[in-house]
């Protein structure tokens, strides 16, 4: 059901070398890439009318228009169960409490009498949300998008998420519903490149879509490779890939609990990596035997959890202490990283790589995707090692305002004329030496 690496007995390689001997999931974003720059050029000449003929190619429906009434939004709203709804609203308090503690404020340093540099925090203007629509629907990745960008204070938020044939072309009524729940009432039914195209292009007419300064949320291998497309037109928060679970687990866990979790991540989709790394052979076997009631008593078996848990993505990986299970994980960068050991917020504290680390028994990542506060839009396939997840700060830019008086200036001024001319570069010194009355040499 799951395979086994075993590095125990040897010295573990560094770098890139250990990173190979991991599993991970197969994700060719550049063979994408080929594939979806004609979507996306389609859309820009042709806006709405190739919006439309996408979703009749890819989801099935052939739509009369791309946005979404407010009408619909209201009622999607109005008709949701209201346990979901509840659930909805208590994700999006903690999210608020948890984002709104993130917010940056302005700081001023005085580098010199009369001179000063502050740095102060600006939110894009407009950004473009996506909540995926495949073989799941997430109303809790609308809420991890949306929430963030509004405690940055975003002045314009639009979300596009894919039409569903069973809804009449509407996106999934979940997703509309905690639309109107967080107050977004620019929505789209579109999915895929299209939709990332839609909002980097912009769309124009009465139904248009304008564009956006910044395209975030997770979705497919075509989204993320239509966010590479664009990348430099747009900013983004990253290419999403698979998503995946890594489990750093000593003879203390509950094997019952690790089994549960790994089947948690393995039924996104067959692409889905699973992997645990522990230093208890007893452990890996006890997981293992967990692994067949549990995933037999589970739903998505063939389609999703099976063939994620067999796939190369997915293992149990052997190592021969804990201090090798720590840099076999910040090797690997997971998306998610639980730790199950004893004293596991020491152990957590000692993990460099990882987009979030839950802490012990009682934290699962499935807490992560809904309720924690935490957000689960979060970097896959080792991005861990260099960026971060969704936060506020994604949505803010820090700009430098530069405040020098005369004499500030003009006690530095021989510094910044010297460094000018060590690099060649006389105009730069020029323009001090013009402020002062010094003779600026002319051609």
């Amino acid at each position: 059901m799951i395979s086994r690496i075993d590095l125990r007995g040897d010295t573990l390689p560094e770098g890139a070398t250990l990173r190979d001997l991991l599993p991970r999931a197969e994700f060719d974003v550049a063979a994408a890439l080929e594939k979806v720059r004609p979507i996306c050029e389609d859309v820009r000449h042709r806006g709405t009318a190739a919006l439309i003929e996408y979703a009749e190619k890819f989801d099935g429906v052939r739509l009369e228009r791309v946005r979404v009434p407010a009408e619909a939004l209201t009622a999607a709203l109005e008709q949701l169960d209201p346990a979901v709804r509840a659930a909805l609203e208590e994700s999006v308090r903690r999210a608020r409490l948890v984002h709104r503690a993130q917010r940056r404020s302005p700081h001023t340093t005085q580098v010199v009498p009369g001179g000063t540099v502050t740095e102060k925090w600006v939110p894009v203007e407009r950004v473009g949300l996506y909540a995926p629509g495949g073989r799941s629907v997430y109303p809790s990745s609308v809420i991890m998008n949306v929430v963030p960008a509004q405690e940055a204070g975003v002045g314009s938020i639009a979300l596009a998420s894919p039409p569903q044939k069973d809804f009449g072309g509407l996106p999934h009524p979940t997703i509309l519903a905690a639309c109107a729940l967080l107050g977004v009432d620019e929505v789209y039914a579109a999915g895929g490149a299209q939709a990332v195209a839609m909002f980097a292009y912009g769309v124009p007419g009465p139904d248009g879509c304008p564009p956006a300064n910044m395209v975030t949320g997770p979705g497919n291998i075509w989204v993320a490779a239509a966010k590479r497309y664009f990348t430099g037109r747009i900013g983004i928060d990253t290419e999403a890939g698979p998503t995946e679970i890594a489990v750093l687990a000593d003879a203390t866990a509950d094997p019952v609990h690790v089994a549960a979790d790994l089947i948690s991540q393995a039924e996104h989709d067959p692409l889905a990596a699973a992997v645990l790394v522990t230093d208890s052979a007893e452990l890996a076997d006890a997981v293992e035997k967990e692994l067949v009631p549990q995933v037999a008593a589970t739903k998505h078996i063939e389609d999703r959890v099976a063939p994620a848990l067999a796939g190369n993505q997915s293992a149990i990986v052997l190592v021969d202490s804990l201090d090798d299970g720590l840099r076999v994980v910040d090797a690997y960068g997971a998306e998610h990283l639980e730790i199950q050991t004893a004293d596991a917020a020491a152990v957590a504290d000692r993990v460099r790589n990882a987009g979030a680390i839950f802490v012990g028994p009682y934290a699962p990542v499935s807490l992560g995707d809904y309720c924690a506060g935490s957000n689960h839009v979060l970097p896959t396939g080792g991005c861990a090692c260099h960026s971060s997840g969704l936060s506020v700060q994604s949505f803010l830019r820090g700009i430098h305002l530069v405040d020098y008086t005369r004499d500030a200036l003009a006690e530095v001024a021989h510094h910044v004329v010297t460094l000018a001319e060590a690099e060649d570069l006389p105009a730069h010194g020029a323009a001090l030496k013009a402020r002062f009355g010094w003779k600026v040499p002319r051609a």
